[in-house]
């Protein structure tokens, strides 16, 4: 067994790198993603067969602002997800159209979903949603400055009501019941670290009231 103190310089991992021998083909074609077979060698002499879900780059769009009282919040969906039959309580999210900028189709799903333009819509992190077999980025971007212009313009199987929920309650229930969609968490990660940069974002209790 190898002592993990005692390997290689983990920043060079060029021996793990497999490389591709040029054969692809596509095993099975849907209408939001492809699953295509990749033959790849290893350094050490191995060989495989991989797939690897092609899907277009998503898009989610953390709208935040704060209420009349001042409060932080986070404009969100419910819908039924049919994955997990589940009514889930998200951000808007969608897909990149084919040639159409991630910020681009962020703006475009915040309008169509809820109705809502932002004054400044500033990606936050964007990450590999499973690296193990998925080819595509995760984009997200925090929506600030809203203001609410027109009505919903939702596909046609999609349903779904919009609501506020404060930054608070939503940061304390994240990863569980209604909030357990792992791109949630992923969204919550970024916001968070923005928060660090950022502590206005988040709602910080009075110190004076614990006196």
């Amino acid at each position: 067994m190898n002592d993990p103190f005692l390997m290689g310089d983990p920043l060079h991992p060029d021996h793990l790198v497999w490389k591709d021998d040029g054969q692809e083909k596509l095993a099975w074609h849907g209408p939001i993603f492809d699953v295509t077979l990749v033959k790849r060698s290893s350094t050490d002499g191995r060989t495989g067969d991989f797939c690897r879900v092609e899907s277009p780059e998503w898009i989610t769009v953390i709208p935040w602002y704060r209420n009349e009282e001042g409060k932080a919040m986070f404009v969100m969906e419910q819908q039924f997800r049919h994955g997990s039959a589940t009514v889930t309580r998200e951000f808007p999210a969608g897909l990149v159209e084919k040639g159409e900028d991630p910020k681009v189709a962020a703006a475009r799903e915040l309008l169509e979903e809820t109705g809502s333009k932002a004054e400044k819509l500033e990606e936050i992190g964007n990450v590999s949603p499973n690296s193990a077999f998925m080819g595509n980025r995760s984009h997200f971007y925090l929506a600030e400055g809203l203001s609410h212009v027109e009505r919903q313009n939702l596909d046609p199987n999609e349903q779904l009501d919009v609501l506020s929920i404060p930054v608070e309650e939503v940061l304390r229930d994240i990863g569980t019941g209604m909030y357990d969609n792992g791109i949630m968490l992923m969204a919550a990660c970024f916001f968070l670290k923005e928060c660090a940069k950022r502590p206005g974002l988040r709602d910080v209790p009075d110190e004076r009231s614990r006196i």
